[in-house]
């Protein structure tokens, strides 16, 4: 990667001299770090001036895992790691420079930092690239800052907080040109993307509905204040949400009852598991770019929350009591997104594929039908598109597009009312009260 030379000339310089890792603002440089061989482009990685550099903001539970598989990744050098909890930080920032260690002649490396404040981080001109693994409510900022500081973006689902959130995210990765990843790495897996070519090649024959098995939405949270873990800094987690006191649900990671199903950070399942699952459903159906036109909630008309597309299919939520009224094709509950046509269906999960009939998924497609984008690997996937300056395989238009209907099965659940939407304004249909749903007030000094 060339597109600093300047601080790749400088790089280079100090690996030859043994000397600091990186070009490091003052601030963050307390002793001159130790360059491992392999810096250098031994031991069969390629030489600095084209690797890709990365830092980290979130080394919670997804960001953890995200670190130790780039850790190994011959393709990068990790230069940093953000965190507002200090033993998370410096753990992550050990667990790289250790990891590199084993690597050096002399089983010393200590060029990664660590960082409290995601701004300092992203201001570094030697950075190519950052993953984002934080609570949603943090995602549209620290990607639009990513942008303008000419970072590359791998950002985790759920993309946003808001639906107006993540057209400004499409818009600042647009306007300076960034290479950005979804984190739906389910796209990345062969059986859903044959299941997507089934449907697109007609091979159910005409859709009518699909069945999207996840989770309910988030809801408000009135949690009594403890005391602030010593090293956490909890005005920073906070950021651009409403001031809460501490409290350990609130800053906790687990699906059972953290953050993510609190509506102050979070849309719940519906946003959580809905952005991997409703993106499948968006994939099959053609509608990257696009979305429903109607949403209605549990009631008369549906038993369930219910979307229709412009084309005349039907999308259920299969979620709650009202899911016991539908009758799925397969006679049994849903397992992940299944699809029903005029003349079969497919159901997907991860590890799952069925279809009816049983010999479709054995059938090749030829070379006159519709092939979806190839990935077996999402992160590779991502660092071929930033080498190549093209649009990985789920972009932050397709993100943008998915998280968008999950936002608004969220707001007919809590409008309790049906809702006509327009994918192309992005905006509801004569509903301005719905309309300021599009957006949250975020807390001072937090803007787009």
């Amino acid at each position: 990667m060339k597109r600093h030379p300047i601080t790749r000339r400088t790089f280079l310089g100090a690996a030859a001299t043994a000397l600091a890792a990186a070009v490091r603002p003052p601030q963050a440089r307390a002793a001159p770090s130790i360059i491992a061989a392999t810096a250098l482009g031994g031991g069969g990685r390629p030489a600095p001036s084209n690797r890709i550099t990365m830092c980290f903001i979130g080394i919670g539970n997804q960001g953890s895992g995200h670190l130790g598989s780039f850790i190994g990744n011959r393709e990068v050098q990790i230069l940093a790691v953000c965190d507002v909890k200090r033993n998370v930080r410096e753990q992550s920032k050990r667990r790289v420079d250790d990891a590199y260690s084993r690597s050096a002649p002399n089983g010393t490396y200590n060029g990664c930092d660590a960082y409290n404040d995601f701004r300092e981080m992203l201001a570094r001109p030697d950075i190519d690239a950052v993953l984002i693994s934080t609570p949603e409510h943090w995602h549209a900022i620290q990607t639009i800052e990513a942008a303008r500081n000419g970072k590359d973006i791998y950002c985790e689902k759920p993309l946003s907080h808001t639906i107006r959130e993540a057209r400004a995210m499409v818009d600042a990765v647009r306007r300076y040109n960034r290479v950005f990843q979804t984190g739906s790495q389910q796209r990345s897996e062969s059986g859903f993307r044959i299941a997507c070519e089934l449907v697109r090649n007609g091979r159910i024959g005409k859709l009518h509905t699909i069945y999207v098995n996840v989770g309910g939405t988030s809801s408000e949270a009135y949690l009594p204040e403890q005391p602030v873990p010593d090293g956490l800094d909890w005005d920073m987690w906070l950021g651009p949400a409403p001031w809460a006191p501490y409290h350990p649900t609130r800053a906790s990671g687990d699906f059972s009852g953290g953050w993510r199903l609190i509506r102050d950070y979070s849309g719940g399942m519906m946003c959580d598991w809905g952005a991997h699952h409703f993106d499948i459903a968006q994939w099959a159906l053609g509608m990257d770019q696009s979305g429903p036109v109607e949403i209605y909630p549990p009631g008369d008309q549906y038993p369930v929350l219910t979307y229709r597309y412009a084309n005349g299919v039907i999308m259920h939520h299969y979620y709650g009591p009202g899911a016991a009224r539908l009758s799925p094709p397969t006679g049994r509950d849903v397992n992940g997104v299944l699809f029903a046509g005029e003349s079969g269906w497919v159901e997907v999960n991860r590890g799952y594929l069925r279809t009816s009939p049983e010999s479709l998924a054995r059938e090749p497609l030829s070379a006159q039908d519709i092939h979806l984008y190839r990935s077996s690997d999402h992160n590779n996937d991502w660092l071929r598109a930033i080498r190549n300056r093209t649009r990985p395989i789920c972009d932050v238009e397709i993100g943008a597009r998915t998280i968008t209907v999950c936002h608004l099965g969220n707001l007919a659940y809590w409008l309790n009312r049906p809702l006509k939407w327009d994918p192309v304004a992005e905006r509801f249909v004569g509903d301005e009260e719905a309309n300021r749903w599009l957006d949250r007030p975020k807390r001072d000094p937090w803007r787009l």
